[in-house]
């Protein structure tokens, strides 16, 4: 059995799991978040602990068990705290300005980019070269910060561009005579 799997999730407290068939949904006081079961994946709560098991013996059921109790985890915690995205926009002139659903990002083209948020992520900007973007699902958290990055990824002669806060970009030497 996967070593991830085998490990169960204890439930804090105000938290509530539901299985129903091959769905199981997480309430929280951040919202709900739900996702559909595998067939080869079986999952039991019991006094406030999620245990995810494989049905049977197969490698790709164990995989399937450990992958499944990463995201139920992930749900529980999403439910709970939320998670945290930061990018940060380095260039002259690069600013971002987040306006309700919709972030107005100016990195160096000749217009400006207006990327509306899909339900479920919020962003603000503490200032014009930081994004904060929050959400309980971290799956579409990441997603939308990668759509984001992909305006201007870093680029590894001067640094330039949207990067994640926590990414470290190599830089490269210039080509010399």
């Amino acid at each position: 059995m996967s070593r991830v799997a085998k490990n169960p999730i204890t439930l804090p407290k105000g938290v509530e799991t539901v299985i129903a068939g091959s769905a199981v949904t997480v309430k929280g006081s951040k919202g709900s978040l739900n996702t559909i079961l595998h067939n080869d994946v079986q999952v039991v709560v019991d006094a406030g602990v999620v245990q995810v098991s494989p049905k049977n013996n197969s490698r790709q059921a164990d995989a399937l068990a450990g992958t499944f109790r990463a995201l139920i985890n992930n749900m529980v915690t999403g439910v709970t705290t939320g998670f945290q995205r930061k990018l940060t926009l380095q260039g002259v002139g690069y600013r971002a300005k987040a306006q309700g659903d919709v972030v107005n990002i100016a990195v160096g083209y000749s217009h400006p980019i207006d990327y509306k948020l899909p339900s479920g992520v919020t962003a603000e900007t503490p200032t014009q070269t930081e994004i904060v973007l929050s959400s309980t699902d971290k799956q579409l958290l990441g997603q939308v910060a990668s759509e984001i990055r992909r305006f201007r990824p870093p680029e590894p002669y001067k640094g330039k561009g949207i990067r994640y806060s926590d990414e470290v970009v190599y830089r490269k030497e210039a080509k010399k005579k």
